[in-house]
């Protein structure tokens, strides 16, 4: 007596899903060779296909402000040894007789803002500084770190993920930079290196 062959129940659903992707592929081959599709027909993928935590094509996105404010401006600037002497002068921190090279990029306001991630990450750390005020770091992707001092409200605990533009703090003042009043001091990272903000901003990680 023969016996009966038994598909295990994930086969048959498999067998499908190979089916209709062959199907596709050979419709938009025709379609492709008649001239009929551009670029502009194809809708790419960026979901997880069977489990895959690979994205079929993946998307760059420009790093933003942090802040959406539009009334808010640039206090002080990241020290530049190549920019004129007027931008130098205006990155110089000033602390009990004391002048330092500006890390970082001041944006101020009269009023309180609200200070948003520049880009998808992960929250590393959260603390309070006695000259710096609150702070939030966050690791993003290509080694990126970005940082936000001068908080008077934080919103994010460490281990949050955080999408680009989610508020993550206001504004504060802090003891350093006392005579910008409210404000908010931002300093970025590559390869745990400091970098200017202002080449990164409005660009793609990629770039």
């Amino acid at each position: 007596m023969k016996k009966k062959l038994k598909l295990k129940p994930f086969v048959l659903p498999m067998i499908y899903l190979v089916l209709i992707a062959v199907a596709s592929t050979l419709v938009l081959m025709n379609a492709t060779l008649k001239g009929k599709v551009t670029d502009e027909d194809l809708t790419y993928v960026s979901s997880i296909i069977l489990g895959n935590e690979i994205p079929v094509v993946s998307t760059d996105v420009k790093m933003i402000y942090p802040y959406t404010n539009e009334n808010v401006k640039i206090g002080k600037y990241y020290y530049d040894y190549k920019a004129d002497s007027d931008k130098q002068e205006q990155s110089i921190v000033h602390y009990e007789n004391t002048y330092m090279q500006n890390s970082g990029m001041d944006f101020i306001l009269d009023d309180v803002f609200d200070v948003v991630s520049v880009l998808d990450g992960t929250v590393i750390d959260v603390k309070e500084d006695e000259l710096l005020g609150k702070i939030v770091e966050i690791q993003h992707d290509n080694d990126l770190i970005s940082i936000y001092q001068s908080l008077s409200e934080v919103t994010v605990q460490k281990d949050d993920v955080v999408k680009q533009g989610q508020i993550i703090g206001k504004t504060g003042e802090n003891k350093l930079d006392s005579e910008m009043k409210n404000h908010l001091h931002f300093e970025l990272y590559n390869k745990g290196q400091v970098v200017n903000p202002e080449d990164y901003f409005e660009k793609t990680v990629g770039e």
